[in-house]
């Protein structure tokens, strides 16, 4: 958390502000968290992008230039954008139009400028597999994959088969797809039936402006206060010890690959 509706959700409702504007400065405390910031200044934010879990803003020396350099951000898990400085600001993105802060109360968020498309200091992004709403998630691709992997929750986590799904949307695609978390060596008939659930989570996810949960103050939310609605909708996720919205067995919860893991043992059973 956040995962890639929220990023999305993120990248969306930034762009406006930071789309087009340079970078006079950019303050923090923290160098080993947030290394090279300094190699953005005086440099035009381009439209940002997203891959992944990981928003991406291309700097230019121009607004007409190619951009040379990224502005990387990884939100953590309580990390987001404010305009306003708090207690939990980290980093202050400063703008020809005015500033941008990063919250983050848990400081698990990381921020680092590098060569435009080079990602060698991060492993994660740079073998990221595909976006799960683009046609490069391809299913034969992601069957002949499945059918050779180990617990399916933990491969989905790794980011390698498709990119962007975190703990609650690897829960939430998994009930739907009615796969156990902890099956290995998927056949072709469930992977089909795990990607068309991924597809259809995010879609409906990102739609919703992702997932807020908690009080807002230490979770997701928007830098205008606008929280995510998808966690309306969850019906494994966070749900342990209530009824499955299918047929009604009590979610169960366990551990798997150390994250919590929500799952319904009468429709997702382990084969």
């Amino acid at each position: 958390m956040p995962e890639l509706p929220e990023v999305e959700t993120t990248r969306r409702k930034i762009a406006p502000l930071v789309t087009g504007r340079t970078i006079v400065d950019i303050r923090h405390l923290s160098p080993k968290k947030y290394p090279d910031t300094g190699l953005a200044h005086g440099r035009t934010v381009l439209e940002p992008q997203r891959r992944g879990k990981y928003l991406i803003l291309p700097l230019a020396q121009g607004p007409d230039a190619a951009p040379d350099r990224e502005l990387i951000v990884h939100l953590g898990m309580t990390g987001g954008f404010r305009l306003e400085e708090g207690p939990h600001t980290r980093l202050t993105l400063q703008l020809d139009s005015g500033e941008l802060h990063f919250n983050d109360p848990r400081r698990f968020g990381r921020v680092r400028v590098v060569q435009a498309g080079d990602y060698a200091a991060l492993p994660t992004l740079a073998a990221m597999g595909p976006e799960p709403l683009e046609d490069s998630f391809e299913l034969e691709a992601f069957a002949q994959a499945a059918a050779k992997a180990g617990a399916v929750k933990p491969w989905l986590l790794s980011q390698r088969p498709v990119a962007g799904v975190g703990n609650i949307y690897a829960d939430e695609a998994l009930w739907r797809a009615r796969i156990h978390p902890a099956q290995r060596h998927l056949s072709a008939e469930q992977a089909a039936r795990l990607h068309a659930a991924v597809r259809e989570v995010m879609r409906e996810a990102v739609e919703l402006g992702g997932s807020s949960l908690g009080n807002g103050v230490s979770n997701y939310r928007q830098h205008d206060g606008d929280w995510g609605g998808f966690q309306l909708q969850h019906a494994a996720y966070g749900r342990g010890g209530q009824p499955c919205p299918r047929c009604g067995t009590t979610i169960e919860k366990t551990v798997l690959g150390q994250r919590g893991t929500h799952f319904c043992p009468q429709c997702q059973v382990l084969e």
